[in-house]
């Protein structure tokens, strides 16, 4: 039985507020779970001393039994200081893609071709 540490969303439409739980990985999101640790409000300020209400040490117990957080409850969990979180970076994603690299090439030489009869 693989063990997650997840969030568990409540509240209503558009006010989101989530529970973080102990689940097996193959239960739904907001379905059954084995035990409750805290929860979070992202509602509230981020530097709100009650936006997230864990018990540290129900998740270092879980942590040490081999349960793995999700990648949204290990940022919660690196911001209180429980783990180390990998930080993630993919610049390929930001760079454009095929056609529009051609675009600003053809842009580019157009303007060079400009700049040439006048000079």
């Amino acid at each position: 039985m693989s063990l997650k540490i997840r969030l568990a969303r409540g509240g209503a439409k558009k006010r989101p507020f989530y529970r973080v739980v102990i689940a097996d990985s193959r239960s739904p999101r907001d379905g059954r779970y084995i035990e409750k640790i805290g929860h979070f409000d992202p509602l509230k300020e981020k530097d709100a001393a009650d936006r997230l209400v864990l018990d540290v040490e129900k998740a270092k117990a879980w942590l040490s039994k081999g349960a793995q957080p999700t990648d949204r409850v290990s940022r919660l969990l690196d911001g209180l200081g429980l783990m180390k979180r990998e930080a993630r970076n993919n610049p390929q994603k930001a760079q454009p893609k095929k056609k529009a690299q051609e675009r600003a090439a053809a842009a580019a030489e157009a303007a060079g071709a400009a700049e040439a009869p006048a000079a």
